[in-house]
């Protein structure tokens, strides 16, 4: 005979002979209730076909086991990476992850946190669109809930923030490019989506006054998340029409650097290192498909599990410690050079 169906918890004391407190006790922490007791309930559960719902037992606590993360866009293979990372390190700290993306509209960020505030979380882990989000809300965010920010930087937002230090990782490539042929010319977006298209530009014009070489910047008309179709229809436009003075490119990103491979290839443009090749193309991130383009694409990666193991651990310090508005931390991992046969 199938165990009797228990509906909710009023019907389930009333059966167990167990008081509703002692059960959500038991329920939120099975070790907070007497040894006795607790193989009562247990007892009781495997007589009674009974399961709480955890929702509404969550939505009575004052916060919950659960730690949110908001990325800006789930679809591009990057925030997909870091995101599963991030998720990881949560689930390993005995925590249950809630993922959300914001699609790359700034209006669902926001319904995010708000989503993410009437679960109650232990904390919030965001990837926010930086520049153009909205700082005030976010920083409302952080008020009430633990924050910790990672991969883009919202000023004074959160208790933390995690990224990649781009000042030395773009250095690093820029320096590699310099050494090994001609120096290169940087292509990016004219409107980036991500604020580290910022702070890389910012880093190649600083490296190239360094190494005593002209600059020279290009920027690709388009706005979004298509940044493969914005690098292949931009890039290949200027490389028609021989606008770049030098025969190495360096992308802000592996996605436009994807898009400008494919565009050289549709030209007849041979890419890489070898004799015979005209063009060098480089980008930034070390993205998933980086390693499977034709060529195979030099760039800078970035240490996802570093990231997200700090970003994970700095918000659990808050939470176990209970003490928030301390002094901002700020973290950047060092970039690392991965060199391929693209330049």
């Amino acid at each position: 005979m199938e165990p009797r169906k228990i509906r909710n918890m009023e019907e389930f004391a009333s059966v167990s002979g167990i008081s509703r407190p002692t059960l959500s006790k038991y329920f939120n922490d099975p070790g907070s209730v007497r040894v006795s007791t607790r193989r009562k309930i247990e007892a009781a559960l495997g007589k009674y076909d009974y399961r709480p719902n955890i929702y509404a037992t969550n939505q009575n606590r004052r916060t919950t086991r659960n730690i949110g993360i908001v990325v800006p866009y789930l679809a591009d293979p990057f925030f997909n990476e870091i995101g599963r990372a991030v998720e990881l390190a949560c689930i390993a700290a005995g925590y249950s992850p809630i993922l959300l993306s914001s699609h790359g509209n700034l209006a669902q960020e926001h319904d995010n946190l708000e989503s993410l505030r009437a679960l109650k979380p232990a904390g919030v882990l965001l990837a926010p669109f930086g520049r153009a989000s909205d700082k005030a809300t976010i920083q409302r965010f952080g008020q009430d809930v633990p924050l910790v920010l990672f991969d883009a930087d919202v000023e004074g937002a959160g208790e933390a923030f995690i990224g990649t230090n781009n000042a030395q990782s773009i250095a690093l490539i820029v320096s590699y490019l310099c050494r090994s042929g001609e120096p290169p010319c940087f292509f990016e977006m004219r409107t980036p989506s991500n604020p580290n298209a910022n702070k890389r530009r910012e880093a190649y014009l600083e490296s190239m006054k360094h190494l005593g070489q002209e600059a020279h910047i290009f920027q690709a008309v388009g706005t979004g998340w298509d940044f493969e179709e914005i690098g292949y229809r931009e890039g290949g436009r200027m490389m028609a029409e021989g606008v770049f003075p030098t025969n190495t490119i360096l992308c802000s990103n592996d996605r436009l650097a994807i898009g400008v491979l494919a565009a050289a290839y549709e030209q007849g443009l041979k890419v890489g290192c070898d004799e015979g090749c005209v063009l060098r193309i480089a980008g930034h991130d070390d993205h998933p498909f980086s390693r499977y383009t034709c060529p195979s694409l030099t760039t800078i990666s970035q240490d996802y599990s570093a990231i997200a193991d700090r970003a994970a651990m700095a918000l659990l310090e808050v939470i176990d410690s209970d003490q928030r508005g301390q002094r901002r931390t700020i973290t950047l991992f060092d970039g690392k050079l991965v060199l391929r046969n693209s330049a």
